[in-house]
């Protein structure tokens, strides 16, 4: 089955979004991921925008607050029509299960529930700064493996994880449980400032469900072209 990769939109205003998504045919229907740099400074009007262009919506906040206050915040999010959305793991079962609960309860009645996923260490932690900073003494992939139990046991549809982690977290769950993988570039790009990073085609051999594309795509000099390339390395064509 055909699975489009989800651009990451990290511009600072619709403008650039907009600017960037002439690139691509008016009617193409994109997977795209809205962040905190856009999402703080254009407000749920950028959401709108996306949904009336056809594109699909990964809103990327990753909510990590009192389960209260998730769940409220949740229950917000769900009038606007995303497709994904997202917590930290770090928050706590009652915290996962706080938001399962806003976003059903805030999602339009006739309206499907979006799909909710746990962030467990980001792409950018290393297991040293992991042993350092966060003071958890198992190594990184035990960290993420333990994460993504929990999430499944609050019900949580899948994880944010690197793609070096997607097939254990699958063999730890079940290959219903969603692994959406950043840290992805092609043989020949730039890591920037990702630490575990892995081709499309190896990500997908190694277990992710969903890829997340950011700079590869938005900064290439033929973001069409990229995002062709990257489409086809993916899906193994």
């Amino acid at each position: 089955m055909k699975n489009k990769p989800i651009i990451a939109l990290d511009f600072a205003n619709r403008q650039e979004v907009e600017t960037f998504l002439n690139h691509f045919d008016k009617d193409e229907q994109l997977f795209v991921k809205v962040g905190m740099e856009l999402y703080y400074q254009e407000g749920p009007s950028i959401i709108t925008f996306l949904k009336e262009a056809g594109h699909e919506i990964f809103l990327d906040l990753k909510l990590h607050d009192i389960p209260n206050t998730v769940e409220s915040a949740m229950r917000g999010l769900a009038k606007l029509g995303v497709d994904m959305v997202n917590i930290h793991a770090a928050g706590g079962k009652n915290m996962m299960e706080a938001a399962i609960k806003g976003l059903k309860d805030g999602t339009p009645e006739g309206k499907q529930v979006p799909l909710i996923i746990a962030v467990t260490q980001l792409t950018s932690i290393t297991e040293e700064a992991m042993h350092t900073e966060q003071l958890i003494p198992v190594t990184l992939e035990e960290s993420v493996l333990n994460y993504a139990k929990v999430a499944q046991a609050a019900g949580i549809n899948g994880v944010v994880c690197s793609p070096l982690e997607a097939q254990k977290v699958k063999d730890a769950t079940s290959d219903t449980f969603i692994r959406v993988t950043p840290g992805i570039r092609l043989a020949t790009g730039d890591v920037n400032d990702q630490k575990r990073v892995m081709t499309p085609a190896l990500a997908r051999a190694n277990g992710s469900s969903y890829i997340v594309v950011g700079r590869p795509i938005t900064r290439a000099a033929d973001p069409k072209q990229a995002y062709r390339e990257i489409y086809r390395d993916w899906n193994g064509e």
